[in-house]
């Protein structure tokens, strides 16, 4: 009796893990491509009604095409940044800017879409590509944050902290990283880890369940070290100083 007891045991716990396995496997898959369709679909929702019907695929076709709007909305932001490249281009688009400049409430949404979009598609802005640590909500407890930007203009002048001392912080809420908490902190106060922004999502989409690999280089190790001398006493720390020293590219 208890061997068979023991037989249906092991059978249910193998079906288990065998459809955690297929879990594991299958989840990640069905949810990209859920993901990608969604956006797809959104795109062609936004862009399909604006073609043209003779030059819609659905005019020669039973059925539609799925990605032809995407496709379209590629083809129309290339061939507009090709034509703004040139000299007739940028004056089409500087007098459109001027226009748009003289309208009252259209101008301040217009300005503040086109900083935000040159900040963040500028491929010499270093921005949200730190990731750092603060103390928050309390000290004590620590927080990852995507470090921004450095403040500049009226905020770092009333925070008295010097230009260049503070920096602009976005402190995420898990498991939803799009939504947070814009911070102004001293530069002093945040500790800036060697993880991407990738590593970074991951971690905080998880909740904490998906921690990136994490290897220390010689240097890290041997600063390690010298704080635990420090701890330690004088003597030890004198020692661990001498030690950091020579290492390699120091």
């Amino acid at each position: 009796m208890s061997d068979e007891r023991g037989r249906k045991t092991g059978l249910v716990g193998r079906l288990r893990n065998y459809f955690l396995t297929g879990l594991i496997i299958i989840a990640p898959v069905v949810i990209t491509a859920y993901l990608v369709w969604t956006f797809v679909r959104v795109v062609d929702g936004w862009v399909t009604p604006y073609i043209p019907r003779g030059y819609s695929p659905e005019a020669y076709l039973p059925f539609p095409i799925p990605g032809f709007g995407l496709i379209v909305a590629l083809v129309v932001i290339t061939a507009t940044g090709f034509f703004t490249a040139n000299f007739i281009g940028r004056k089409v688009v500087s007098t459109g800017e001027y226009v748009l400049r003289r309208m009252p409430l259209v101008r301040n949404i217009y300005n503040g879409l086109k900083q935000i979009f040159e900040t963040v598609l500028s491929e010499k802005a270093n921005s949200f590509k730190r990731v750092g640590l603060i103390e928050y909500p309390r000290p004590g407890l620590w927080s990852i944050v995507f470090i921004a930007t450095q403040a500049g203009g009226e905020i770092s002048d009333r925070l008295g902290l010097g230009a260049g001392n503070t920096s602009a912080v976005f402190l995420p809420t898990t498991p939803n990283p799009t939504s947070g908490f814009l911070l102004y902190v001293p530069r002093k106060d945040i500790l800036e880890l060697s993880m991407t922004v990738e590593d970074a999502a991951k971690l905080i989409i998880s909740a904490g369940l998906v921690a990136p690999e994490y290897r220390r280089t010689t240097q890290a190790l041997a600063e390690a070290e010298l704080e635990r001398a420090r701890e330690a006493g004088p003597v030890a720390a004198v020692e661990e100083t001498a030690v950091l020293d020579n290492q390699p590219g120091s």
